[in-house]
C-alpha cells in the first residue's frame, strides 16, 4: 500500500463514521428516538442495515460500480492527499460536540473547484428555503386535523402506524444514501471491484451498528429537543415530507447539495407552524430553538469553508514554492 492509498484508506474510515455519526440522524434519529423504549437496538440496525446493503449493490450494479449514484460525475478521481483526509477528521471532531455541520461542504469541498462549490451553497440554501416553507405549509394544514404536541394516535391504531414509520424510513434511509453517499465514495474508486464494495458495506455498517447501540449519539438532542419527535405519527410524517423533498432535490441536477441543511429546514418550518396553530405555545420559546440549530448551522458552513480555504490556499502555496 502506497502513501496516497493509506490517505484514502484513511479518509474513506473517518468519512463513513462521521456521516453515519453525523448526518444519519436527519434520517435514523426520528426512528430512533419513536423505537429505541419499545425495540431492541440490534432489531433497529438490522432493518437500517438491510436498506443500506440494498441500496450500495443498486447503486454499484445501476451505475457499473459508481456508489455515489452519479454525484461525483463533476468532481474527477483524483489521487488522495493528506488535506483529503484531513477533511473528514474536522467533521469527527465537529460531530463529537453535536454541531450539524454539512459533510458536503467540509468533505466534497475539498476536491471540488470554486464554481462547484458556489453550486453546491446555492442549491443547499434553495433546499433551506423551500424545506422550511414546505413544512410550515404542510402543518398548518396537518394543525387541522391533528396535535402533534400530545400523542393523540389511539392504542388499537398504533401499530399500524408503527409500521407505515418503519416504511417511511426505509424509503429516506434509501433516498438520503443516494445524495450522500458521495460524501464518502469520493475517497474510493468510482468503479469499485466487488471485494472493496464488500469491505465499504461491512464497514458502514459496523458505524451504524455503533450509532445504534448509543441512541444517535450526541447530535441526536436535535431530534429529542422538537415537538413529539417521539411520537410514531409525528416521525412517519416528518420522514415523508423530507424524502419527498430530498427526491425533488436529486432529481433536479447531479450537483451535491447538503442534505443537513433540508433537515433542519424541514423542522424549523414544522416548528413554527405547530407554535402558529397552537396558541398555547409561545413563538418566545420557538425562535431561540430554530435559531439556536441555524446557528450551529452556520457554525458548521464558517468551520467548513476556513478549513477548505485553508487546505486550497496551503496547498498552492506550497506548489508554488521554488
Amino acid at each position: 500500500m502506497d502513501i496516497h492509498s493509506l490517505y484514502a484508506f484513511i479518509g474513506f474510515m473517518l468519512a463513513a463514521y462521521a456521516v453515519i455519526g453525523n448526518d444519519s440522524v436527519q434520517t435514523l434519529g426520528t426512528f430512533i428516538a419513536s423505537n429505541a423504549r419499545i425495540v431492541k437496538w440490534y432489531w433497529l440496525w438490522l432493518a437500517a442495515s438491510s436498506v443500506l446493503v440494498l441500496t450500495l449493490v443498486y447503486g454499484w450494479v445501476a451505475y457499473d460500480g459508481d456508489i455515489s449514484f452519479g454525484r461525483l460525475n463533476r468532481i474527477p478521481e483524483i489521487t488522495i492527499q493528506w488535506y483529503h483526509a484531513a477533511a473528514p477528521l474536522g467533521l469527527l471532531l465537529l460531530t463529537r460536540v453535536g454541531i450539524p455541520v454539512s459533510t458536503t461542504f467540509l468533505v466534497l469541498s475539498t476536491f471540488a473547484t470554486g464554481v462547484l462549490l458556489q453550486d453546491m451553497l446555492l442549491k443547499s440554501f434553495i433546499g433551506y428555503g423551500v424545506a422550511a416553507i414546505s413544512a410550515y405549509v404542510i402543518w398548518i394544514v396537518l394543525s387541522r386535523y391533528i396535535n402533534e404536541k400530545f400523542n393523540t394516535v389511539k392504542r388499537e391504531h398504533r401499530t399500524h402506524w408503527r409500521a407505515a414509520q418503519w416504511l417511511a424510513t426505509g424509503f429516506l434511509w434509501f433516498t438520503w444514501l443516494t445524495h450522500d453517499m458521495a460524501n464518502i465514495a469520493v475517497f474510493l474508486p468510482r468503479q469499485m471491484p466487488l471485494w472493496m464494495l464488500c469491505g465499504a458495506i461491512i464497514v458502514l455498517c459496523g458505524w451504524l451498528a455503533h450509532i445504534f447501540r448509543t441512541q444517535g449519539g450526541k447530535i441526536q438532542k436535535i431530534i429529542l429537543e422538537k415537538t413529539g419527535s417521539r411520537f410514531i405519527r409525528s416521525a412517519t410524517i416528518i420522514d415523508i415530507v423530507y424524502a419527498l423533498i430530498l427526491l425533488v432535490f436529486k432529481e433536479m441536477n447531479d450537483v451535491p447539495m447538503s442534505t443537513t441543511w433540508v433537515f433542519v429546514g424541514v423542522l424549523c418550518g414544522r416548528e413554527l407552524a405547530i407554535a402558529t396553530a397552537n396558541p398555547k405555545y409561545k413563538l418566545g420559546y420557538v425562535f431561540p430553538l430554530v435559531g439556536k440549530d441555524f446557528l450551529k448551522m452556520m457554525v458548521g458552513l464558517a468551520v467548513s469553508v476556513a478549513i477548505v480555504l485553508a487546505i486550497h490556499y496551503g496547498t498552492d502555496n506550497l506548489a508554488s514554492a521554488p
